[in-house]
């Protein structure tokens, strides 16, 4: 086999510095890469070799911690090509600057990364073809999102497919290699426990939340363009509903794990005028203290309509789900940051027991946490010690830290050890598109979502963060209660955590919990001080 490079498109880029290269250097340190690789950064900022490594290695100091003797050993295995991948004529620079670096007339153990925009996800693969890099032994990176709707992800998939084999492309989402989320497959079907109460008998909803305490720092060229819809919520999201939603493959392969997640993403039900009106929220934080409002922050339009936040309810009809609503949230600058699924179990029929302190949580719930605090919890009532018969809800929580302190494990560097390897690792690689057409079922509905609904802005309201224009949607930015009125741009003004007055109309006033409590994750969820 001939050496193996792996060539990073976007290598001056915010994603290579923060994931790709720590990744890689885990990868490195743990001597789980080839013997003599190299690793090409291409990208249109001016570096040479050193001062390229130079660049890398002061960024690995900021994000891999502690610093370790064996990055500067790792930065020797760097290089560096300053060209634009939207231009043509320096992929035969890039053909000849990788026969230098491998020694080789015709190098074909290459990994390419693509690492750029999503706008240069159709033109890369043409100039590789056109420069005959290609090869048998190739293999092609790409990351969400893959397309910016139905069309124009069909039409990726046809130049991918006129340029590379299917073996040969990885269309990667990275949340599907964190252990956390592989593990749901793990504690579904290897538990026997579970599995029988796993149905719309038992289950009364599921809440899949997905949200950050950041903004959108310095990628506001970029993601104004894309959106919370499509930059979480048809993939990450998507992705940890089926896993929570299939059924058990036969045999626990790529491809039967496949067909499984296909078979829900063909379930889930078609979106409907009412479900536009009624079961969406999308919004946009705004200025609070020190922090800068979505339209503040650098490259975003000052009247820009982009969510950074949004809420719905979807369903899957089938036998094992019908009747069960399944609520997904994501939202950038919340209070915390955090990512679980949370199964709520029906309530018993009856409740024979006393509640301790007038609280009755009747209902169990499962809590499968990926990030942070990554683990598992299962909250039941147990008998309050002493006299009486009161009943109090309790948790049993597993933690990763109680495994020894084994790391879980870096979603970046498993994906990439995959591709390198030329394995397809089952829930890790996203092909749903090319062998089954899923993006019928998901986008267009999900574009219906963006047809349908225009953000405003009330300056006026002070402390509001966002509404939308004859189906307002006010989010408190200190909290995690959405309410919504059937209304054009009223103003309210907050008065306490749970109630909010419309000055306008002082009897509309009301408790938000009791409207939209299935956009709210219960505080009690986000344990261990994570709210």
């Amino acid at each position: 086999m001939s050496k193996f490079v792996m060539i990073i498109f976007g290598a001056s880029g915010d994603l290579t510095k923060r994931k790709l290269m720590p990744a890689l250097y885990s990868l490195y340190k743990d001597n789980r890469l080839p013997e003599g690789f190299a690793i090409l950064g291409i990208g249109r900022t001016d570096y040479a070799d050193e001062t390229y490594r130079d660049y890398i290695l002061n960024e690995l100091e900021h994000f891999v911690t502690p610093a370790e003797v064996g990055m500067k050993e790792f930065c020797t295995h760097l290089h560096y090509l300053s060209m634009d991948p939207a231009i043509e004529e320096g992929y035969g620079t890039l053909d000849s600057r990788l026969q230098e670096i491998t020694g080789e007339k015709e190098p074909d153990n290459l990994l390419f990364y693509l690492a750029t925009p999503p706008s240069l996800y159709g033109v890369i693969p043409l100039h590789l073809k056109t420069a005959g890099l290609n090869r048998k032994h190739t293999r092609i990176i790409v990351e969400k999102p893959f397309g910016y709707d139905l069309k124009s992800a069909q039409e990726l998939n046809h130049i991918y497919a006129s340029v590379f084999e299917e073996s040969q492309i990885y269309r990667i989402d990275h949340f599907l290699g964190k252990e956390t989320a592989q593990n749901i497959l793990a504690f579904r079907f290897a538990n026997g426990i579970f599995e029988p109460l796993w149905n719309r008998n038992y289950i009364d909803y599921v809440e899949v939340t997905a949200v950050e305490n950041l903004g959108i720092e310095q990628r506001g060229g970029f993601y104004d363009g894309t959106g919370a819809l499509r930059d979480m919520v048809q993939n990450h999201l998507i992705q940890l509903v089926a896993l929570t939603a299939m059924e058990p493959p036969a045999v626990f392969t790529a491809d039967n794990f496949r067909n499984e997640v296909v078979k829900v993403y063909e379930s889930l039900k078609p979106l409907t005028d009412e479900d536009l009106n009624e079961h969406i929220v999308r919004g946009q934080y705004t200025a609070s203290g020190s922090k800068k409002g979505y339209r503040e922050e650098k490259n975003v339009p000052a009247d820009s309509r982009t969510e950074t936040y949004i809420a719905m309810k979807i369903g899957i009809d089938n036998w094992r789900w019908s009747g069960v609503p399944f609520y997904i949230r994501t939202g950038k600058q919340m209070p915390t940051k955090v990512t679980e699924i949370v199964v709520h179990f029906r309530e018993t029929p009856h409740q024979m027991f006393h509640c301790h302190g007038g609280h009755c949580p009747r209902a169990n719930k499962l809590i499968l946490r990926l990030q942070p605090n990554e683990g598992i919890v299962l909250k039941f009532g147990m008998k309050v010690p002493g006299p009486g018969f009161d009943v109090k809800q309790v948790m049993m929580d597993f933690s990763y830290d109680q495994l020894g302190g084994r790391a879980t494990g870096d979603a970046y560097a498993r994906l990439i050890e995959d591709c390198i390897q030329s394995q397809l690792i089952v829930p890790r690689c996203l092909c749903h598109i090319k062998c089954h057409g899923i993006c019928t079922g998901i986008q267009i509905h999900l574009m219906q979502i963006l047809m349908h609904i225009n953000i405003g802005h009330n300056s006026s309201a002070e402390r509001i963060i966002f509404q939308i224009i004859d189906h307002s949607v006010y989010l408190i930015h200190h909290s995690f209660f959405v309410l919504m009125f059937h209304a054009k741009l009223i103003p309210i003004c907050l008065t306490d955590r749970t109630t909010l007055i419309c000055p306008a109309v002082p009897d509309m006033a009301v408790k938000i919990m009791d409207i939209v409590g299935f956009l709210l994750p219960d505080p009690e969820d986000l344990i261990h001080g994570t709210l």
